[in-house]
This record gives structure tokens, C-alpha cells and sequence, in this order.
């Protein structure tokens, strides 16, 4: 892996050297690669200029707000995908509208679509890639593969000044390339990083016990088993035909070498363009800004039923794919159920609502949900009519008499808002239980959450401190219920809570602390693991780290809960404190710092 001091590209050797970055995800928003590809591009563009290119699948609902098309194709790139379109071929060349607008180049899968048969017998034939005739998403993989194949083998083959060239591929969905350039002797460097191994990703959601099996794990077996022999050797191959392999954690590394069968060369650990989540004294405004819309959420969704103190209440949260277990979901419920007896024996005055927010299928939203935010819009209407009319008539009562004395502001309220107003709060108010799920979920008795929150009882009783919100949709704009972009909903929270089981980086955690809330992470996360063994005085800085590995399910729990107990037993001034610190923590974070391990790889594979 990476030495201590870090080899850098000089200018000039940038300068003569083309980087193409290839993913499936180059404007293609599917999962965490997209953060990672968008985030970084600002810093590699600035150091690469117009040396850097991505290249992704073409997908026009995905591309059509983001993508600028390029007309002069007398550069590198240009002169390539001019090739490839004189081939007959449909390929797209243009700028990403993100911040340093790095080149792209787009193909149209089905340039190729009929020629797939040929091209899954060569996988074969020459690899020993097995693939399956029925699975759409590998017929695209494959699609994909052949015409970044034919793109960087044009590029290389073109009299250019550039005389070296580094492919970067991410993920099996962009590897399958890599065999054949290997075999053709083509004049390119390439480098493979796996962001999370497949077969890791399915037998840690179905074996509790997986980092205790991993080194015993038949990778052929569990491959068949899960019905993923396709995906698994694509990985395998591009792992293993690469000059340089990578991944983005010593947890994933560990996976790499038993799952792949070859340690990776180098760690890559995700970083953010901090620049997207700057706000310099801003921030403790905006915290303040956002965490009053969640109130208003929050005197919409429980106020209807019974109230509590908003002062004394704070707001948690965990968010990402529904992984009951990977994500610790699993576990953050049950250090929930454990804080929740605490605060109740304590006689605690202090209320926690706790939001999940995942992606579930779902009917529709809780009608009841609905309907209590429009009466409490309408409560709010009815109120703000009333102050307006007491106003003026207070005022003119004041400007008008020598009475010193206030009168009494009902008389000059008239019958029609008194009666609005009863009348108002009577429709809104319920005795039932708010709800823990905010939206009508397909396979209700089915889902994990929803049962260890009925079996627990912990189901938003009055006397409950902990509440509970099950969003299973992810927050944007305009969402009726929150009104507010995750990233914003992220900042009027006070706590981030993502004790994963199975993580290989793990972005919420950094997005949390990038805006100045403190997180709770766990040594099984890639960031965790990369947070205990780079961050001094974790927890004074707002990042709290659950031990997870070698550690049982019951003492995680207990950790956890703790942790959180901890959290709420703080001052306001402490917790002030606290954003103010981990705030600033982030920046060792930004990827003008982390991008060198990436230098260290590229140079590494040029020297090869």
C-alpha cells in the first residue's frame, strides 16, 4: 500500500499526460460513486486542465440540465469520439456543468447493442468471463465496456503530443474494458478501483458473523449461491488486469484480498469539495434557520395529539440505502429502545425525534399526514389574521385614548375569526398516536424497521422521549412535508447517527460534520476506520466513533446508546461548541488534501 511520503506528478509530466476517469456513474446519480466522481472533479480539473476527461454511459433524462456539448473536437478527446462517430457509433462530447466543468464523454449504449453477442464470446473466449444472456443491467456493463475499449484504443493510437495516458476505471460496471486492453498491448496505464466488492455487499447483509468467515469464504460458491457470477468476475478481471488496483478503505482492502484475491496497491479514501458546504459564521444562523422548518414539521406531525418543549428537543437523524443491517439500522433502534427507558427513568424533560430516511416502496404519502400539516397551515393562516386585526385595532385604541390601562384584546377579535379559530383546532386535534411512518409502505408487515419499532412498543406514546419518523423517501425540495433539500435538512439536525455494520467509505458521516453537525460513525465504515487512525480527540471535535469490530451486538448497543445519552446531557453553549469544532475538522476532509493518494497511484502506474 501507499508509502508515508507521497510521489507527486510534476507539472510537466501533467502536462503530458492525459487522465480519462471512466464510471457508470459520470452523470448518472445511482449511488455513492457520483458524490466521489462530482465532488473531486473541481481538483482534478484544476490540476489537469483540459488533460482530464470522464467518460460515462449516455442517458439523455440523466445528462439533459447537465451536459453542454462541445463543437470543436480538435483536441485529444474530440479527435477520438470524431472517429468514433465517423465508425458509426453515437458518441457525445461535452462539459459536465459542475464546478471546474471537466470534459465528458458520453456513449450511446446501443451503438453496439446488436453487436453483444460477438462481445460477450471474446469476454469469454479470451478472459474466461462468464456472462449471463438475461440480466439487462450486464448487457449494458458489457455495451459500455466495448465502446470505452474502442475509445481509449482510437486515443491511444492518434499521433498526439501526449506521450502517456492513464485510464482510471471505478466499479465493475466500468472494468470490463480493461482485460481486452491488457491483451491488445494498448499504450495506456490503467488503474481499477472497486469502491465496495459485490460478493462483500451480499454476504455481509445475510451473514452476522461475516467478518469472523471472510478469510474461510469459497469466492466461486457464494458467487453462485447469490446469482452473481457475472458481476464477480467482471470484478475479478479488472482487478486482476489492471496495472494498478485500489479501493478507498483498509476495511474494503481487508475484503479485496479474500474476496478478489488481490491486495490492492493503494488506499484512495473519498473526500468533498468542502467549498459546496461552505458558510463560514453562517452556519450556526443556518442551523437555526433549518431546525425551526423541522419544527414546524414537528408541530405538524405530533402537536395534533399531544406537545412537548421544541426548546428541549433535538433532532437526529440517519439516512442512505435501506440495508437493515449494513447500515446499523439494526442497531441504532436498539440503542433508541435502551436511551428511550433511560430518559423515561431519568423523568427526562428532554424529547428526541429521530428521523430515518431511506428509500422504501411506497403508495403514497400518509394521507393523515397530509391533512394535519394542511390544518396546521391553516391554523397558522387563521392566527396570522387574527394578530393582524388585534394589531390595528390596539394601535388606533392606543393612538385614540388617554387610558393607560391595556384593554382587553378579545373585544377586538370579531365572532367570524373566534369562531374560525375554535372551530380550526377542534378539526385538527387528534387522540391518536402520531404516526412512526410518514407513508403508505408497500410491504408494511414486511418491513424491518416498522416491526422492531412495533415489537419494542416504540411507537411515539406521549410519554415516550424518544419519537420516531420513518421517512422511507429521500428529502428534497419539494418534498410537501419538510419543504427543505437534504443538505439543508442535514444542517437543522443536531446529531447524525450511521453505526454501519458494512460501509466501505461512507459519505453521510462527512456530509454531516461539512456542515457542522456532529456524527456518530463506527470503526467498520471505511471513514470510521480512516477517522481512529488520522483524527486526534475524535469526540472533542464532534466525531464519535461505535466500536463495531470484534465487538458484540449488545455491547454496540450499549456504546451507542451512550453515546447518544451523552450527546443530550450537553449545554447549549457545549453544543455550540461542538459545531464550531467539527466544522472545522472537516477541512483535513477537502479533497485539495486527499487527492494526493491519487497522485501517489497515478504516479505508481507510470512508473510502471
Amino acid at each position: 500500500m501507499q508509502n508515508a511520503s507521497f510521489k507527486k506528478l510534476t507539472k510537466k509530466r501533467i502536462k503530458d499526460t492525459l487522465l480519462v476517469e471512466i464510471a457508470w456513474e459520470v452523470m448518472n446519480q445511482v449511488g455513492g460513486i457520483y458524490t466521489v466522481i462530482r465532488s473531486k472533479a473541481p481538483t482534478i480539473s484544476d490540476k489537469w486542465k483540459g488533460n482530464y476527461c470522464l467518460v460515462g454511459p449516455y442517458d439523455h433524462q440523466q445528462v439533459a440540465a447537465e451536459f453542454e456539448p462541445i463543437v470543436d473536437t480538435a483536441d485529444a478527446f474530440g479527435m477520438a469520439v470524431a472517429e468514433m462517430n465517423k465508425q458509426g457509433l453515437i458518441v457525445h462530447y461535452g462539459y459536465w456543468l459542475v464546478t471546474g466543468r471537466p470534459k465528458a464523454v458520453l456513449f450511446d449504449l446501443n451503438s453496439v447493442r446488436n453487436a453483444l453477442g460477438d462481445i460477450k464470446y471474446h469476454l469469454w473466449n479470451d478472459h474466461g468471463i462468464t456472462l449471463s444472456h438475461e440480466d439487462a443491467l450486464v448487457n449494458d456493463v458489457v455495451a459500455f465496456g466495448e465502446m470505452t475499449r474502442q475509445f481509449l484504443t482510437i486515443l491511444a493510437s492518434q499521433g498526439t503530443d501526449y506521450r502517456e495516458i492513464i485510464a482510471h476505471f471505478h466499479e465493475w460496471m466500468a472494468g470490463t474494458a480493461i482485460p481486452a486492453l491488457r491483451r491488445n498491448k494498448i499504450n495506456i496505464k490503467t488503474i481499477f478501483t472497486t469502491h465496495a466488492t459485490i460478493l462483500g455487499r451480499y454476504l455481509a447483509m445475510n451473514d452476522p458473523l461475516f467478518y469472523d468467515h471472510l478469510p474461510f469464504q469459497d469466492w466461486q460458491r457464494e458467487a453462485t449461491h447469490f446469482n452473481i457470477e457475472s458481476q464477480v468476475y467482471i470484478e475479478r478481471a479488472a482487478a486482476h488486469g489492471a496495472h494498478v488496483f485500489t479501493t478507498v478503505s483498509e476495511v474494503t482492502a481487508e475484503e479485496c484480498k479474500y474476496l478478489i484475491g488481490r491486495a490492492p496497491d493503494f488506499i484512495l479514501p473519498n473526500g468533498i469539495n468542502k467549498e459546496r458546504f461552505e458558510a463560514l459564521h453562517e452556519f450556526q444562523n443556518l442551523h437555526k434557520e433549518y431546525k425551526n422548518k423541522i419544527h414546524q414539521f414537528t408541530i405538524g406531525h405530533f402537536f395534533q395529539s399531544y406537545t412537548f418543549d421544541l426548546d428541549k428537543t433535538l433532532y437526529f437523524f440517519t439516512s442512505g440505502r435501506y440495508e437493515y443491517k449494513n447500515k446499523g439500522y439494526d442497531l441504532t433502534l436498539e440503542a433508541l429502545a435502551r436511551l428511550n427507558h433511560r430518559l423515561r427513568q431519568d423523568n427526562s424533560d428532554i424529547t428526541v425525534v429521530m428521523f430515518f430516511v431511506t428509500k422504501r416502496p411506497f403508495h403514497s404519502i400518509n394521507p393523515e399526514a397530509l391533512q394535519s400539516k394542511a390544518l396546521m397551515e391553516e391554523l397558522k393562516h387563521t392566527v396570522e389574521a387574527i394578530k393582524q386585526q388585534v394589531g390595528e385595532a390596539l394601535f388606533f385604541e392606543a393612538a385614540s385614548t388617554m387610558n393607560h390601562h391595556l384593554p382587553s384584546l378579545n373585544n377586538y377579535i370579531d365572532d367570524y375569526w373566534k369562531l374560525r379559530y375554535r372551530r380550526t383546532i377542534q378539526s385538527w386535534k387528534s387522540d391518536k398516536l402520531p404516526s412512526v411512518v410518514t407513508h403508505n409502505l408497500i410491504d408494511d408487515h414486511q418491513d424491518e424497521i416498522l416491526n422492531f419499532l412495533r415489537e419494542s412498543n416504540l411507537v411515539n406514546h406521549e410519554d415516550d422521549r424518544v419519537k420516531i419518523v420513518y421517512h422511507p423517501d429521500f428529502i428534497n425540495y419539494t418534498n410537501p412535508l419538510f419543504g427543505l433539500e437534504y443538505g439543508q435538512f442535514v444542517r437543522g439536525c443536531h446529531l447524525g447517527v450511521f453505526p454501519s455494520y458494512y460501509e466501505p467509505w461512507g459519505y453521510t458521516p462527512l456530509e454531516c460534520i461539512a456542515s457542522g453537525v456532529p456524527a456518530i460513525t463506527s470503526d467498520l465504515s471505511g471513514f470510521g476506520d480512516f477517522v481512529k487512525k488520522n483524527m486526534k480527540d475524535k469526540s472533542k471535535s464532534g466525531v464519535y466513533l461505535v466500536e463495531r469490530n470484534q465487538k458484540s451486538f449488545e455491547a454496540a448497543a450499549d456504546q451507542l446508546y451512550l453515546q447518544m445519552y451523552r450527546y443530550l446531557k450537553l449545554s447549549r453553549r457545549d453544543r455550540i461548541s461542538h459545531r464550531n469544532k467539527v466544522e472545522a475538522s472537516s477541512v483535513q476532509f477537502d479533497w485539495k488534501y486527499l487527492v494526493k493518494y491519487y497522485e501517489e497511484a497515478y504516479y505508481s502506474a507510470l512508473e510502471l
